[in-house]
């Protein structure tokens, strides 16, 4: 018998450390011969701290939620017992999370010790590099990905098959293959949730790309505000390394190739590829022009090719099961699985793994288990700041590249932010391009003053003092920024403004001319009174921070709007619904 707790960043930020060492204590304390041990996150993040147990047949039980403070009974009742502590078990619901999903760049998340190297090679890692090195040219491994139709997972959608052969047909005295681990997009933490659960297939599949372009260095570039990422990535490599699968002469076959790993300072911007390298070289990360495109002159001025985490995770698995079973996967132009961070006002918020051209209805709801409080779906954000928010009337739009880029957003790097009723899509447009300018490298003047005056004026229409013209303006605006930016940041930094301009237009002018926030969320817009159903208790007047309700016992009161500070206190505390925002 053995005991996993799930400890991703989600399982820690929850406790999971605190609930392992509780685990310690009471087998040590019983002296039970069993072993606590770690994996990463399963995806279900809503349910964290998860624990495993499993039994001498390999049979699993899984706990949710399990903090401290129960422990005591499960191991009580499970591991001294044999039968499972039932009120904190996964639901059969709940375990659909995950049993609704195609997991292939997910497949060992959550299942294997990611500090464990024999654990990853127990289900068949390495394997694929060993065929690759041993078996197969640099042109048949291009190709086996090129049949599998893969396409970059950072964004842009760009044929991996295509960058690599571009790369490996460039001469150079050195090439390099680069990891993208930058993930820099609010409310994303796929590519994080890769490196601390199942950091061996993002070596390896490095590994293979460099096999395919004549790389013999990697780097990986990894963002610093990641520290169990790098730590787990680090021991990976050290393993690797003991064991021949990194370094010299790997597998016998005369190839040569090695990791290192660089901490990025937390730039947005380094998420393109030329401000990305300009940031390996030592300088500050700014875009270049392209041509020359990296394939040709990148890291150094020599042939460079750059993925992100999840593309190489798919690499291996490619290798092991056939570019074929991969292709039949998605659709025709949008092959295989794309892994999704589900985030915002969904009641099952996680780590969502699906075959392409999913319905985004079949993701919130059938996966995700719709809106919390079951409030009215809205809209669903994706690709970041650099993506755009697609509205309700559109949840049946397929997940695929062309869909997606259809409605005016974009497939990022596979944040998910749901909305609910009470979201105001100009707040959402605001908050999205306050970002976009804070993270501008500067080197642009649309980018970095056009940013600014867009985001002037959301904040003036936030605030009540929005005036005619403004959507005009911000339009004109955005379409300029989009043609004078030198890289993606720039060009897609207006995509969340036009998306909601789109769609919710009627937002907007109600910010505008009538000074009201259609969806009740902007402070500046905000009136609070109170109605004949007060029943004058004085329990808001005693509440309110700045004094602004009066009234005697028994009898109706009222705000004065003056000094009332729009902070909600009087809604949260009346008891009798009295309260009415407008």
């Amino acid at each position: 018998m053995k005991v996993i707790v799930g400890q991703g960043s989600c399982g820690v930020a929850t406790g999971a450390k605190k609930t392992a060492d509780e685990f310690e204590r009471q087998i040590a304390e019983k002296n039970l011969n069993i072993k606590v041990g770690i994996t990463g996150c399963v995806g279900t993040c809503y349910l964290e701290p998860i624990v495993d147990v499993y039994d001498d047949e390999g049979g699993m039980t899984r706990y949710v939620k399990v903090q401290p403070e129960i422990v005591a009974e499960i191991v009580e009742k499970h591991l001294l017992g044999g039968k499972p502590a039932v009120e904190y078990v996964i639901s059969e619901v709940d375990s659909q999370f995950v049993g609704k999903q195609k997991r292939v760049v997910l497949r060992n998340c959550g299942l294997i010790d990611p500090e464990n190297i024999e654990e990853y090679l127990a289900v068949g890692g390495y394997e694929a590099t060993k065929k690759v090195v041993t078996s197969m040219k640099p042109e048949e491994v291009i190709e086996e990905i090129k049949v599998a139709g893969l396409r970059g997972r950072g964004g842009a959608g760009f044929p991996t098959w295509f960058k690599w052969n571009a790369a490996k047909g460039n001469p150079g005295k050195n090439k390099y293959i680069v990891c993208n681990a930058d993930e820099g997009d609010p409310g994303a933490f796929m590519d994080r949730s890769v490196l601390e659960g199942d950091p061996h297939s993002l070596i390896e599949g490095m590994i293979i790309g460099g096999f395919a372009m004549g790389a013999t260095e990697g780097i990986i570039y990894c963002r610093a505000e990641y520290p169990l990422a790098i730590h787990r990535l680090e021991i990976a490599m050290a393993q690797a390394r003991e064991k021949g699968y990194l370094g010299k002469d790997i597998f016998g076959s005369g190839f040569d190739f090695d990791l290192r790993i660089k901490a990025g300072a937390g730039a947005f911007v380094c998420g393109e590829e030329t401000a990305l390298i300009a940031s390996l070289e030592g300088e500050r990360g700014m875009p270049r022009l392209k041509p020359p495109f990296p394939a040709e002159k990148g890291y150094w001025q020599q042939p460079t090719n750059i993925n992100n985490v999840e593309t190489f995770a798919n690499v291996a698995w490619i290798i092991a099961n056939g570019g074929a079973a991969f292709g039949a996967m998605g659709t025709q132009q949008s092959k295989g699985t794309k892994v999704f961070a589900l985030a915002g006002k969904i009641k099952k918020g996680g780590l969502v793994e699906v075959p392409m051209g999913l319905p985004l209805k079949d993701v919130i709801y059938g996966i995700g288990d719709g809106i919390k409080k079951d409030k009215k779906f809205k809209a669903v954000q994706m690709g970041g700041p650099s993506g755009g928010c697609i509205p309700a009337e559109l949840i049946e739009t397929p997940v695929t590249y062309e869909d997606i880029n259809k409605t005016g957003a974009i497939v990022g790097s596979g944040g998910m932010i749901v909305m609910d009723e009470e979201t105001c899509m100009v707040d959402m447009a605001r908050y999205f391009l306050d970002f976009t300018r804070k993270e501008s490298c500067g080197k642009c003047n649309y980018c970095r003053v056009g940013t600014k005056r867009m985001l002037e004026i959301l904040e003036r229409i936030t605030r009540g003092e929005g005036e005619d013209g403004d959507i005009e303006l911000l339009e004109e605006l955005a379409y300029k920024i989009k043609d004078g930016s030198l890289c993606g940041l720039g060009q897609t930094a207006p995509n969340p403004v036009l998306t909601t301009i789109r769609y919710f237009r009627n937002e907007y002018e109600d910010h505008i001319y009538k000074k009201k926030c259609t969806a009740k969320s902007c402070k500046a817009l905000l009136t609070f009174t109170i109605t004949d159903a007060c029943k004058g208790c004085t329990l808001c007047a005693k509440k309110c921070p700045v004094g602004a309700i009066s009234g005697t016992v028994k009898k109706q009161h009222v705000i004065d709007q003056d000094l009332c500070i729009k902070c909600g206190k009087c809604l949260e505390t009346c008891n009798f619904g009295a309260i009415e925002k407008n």
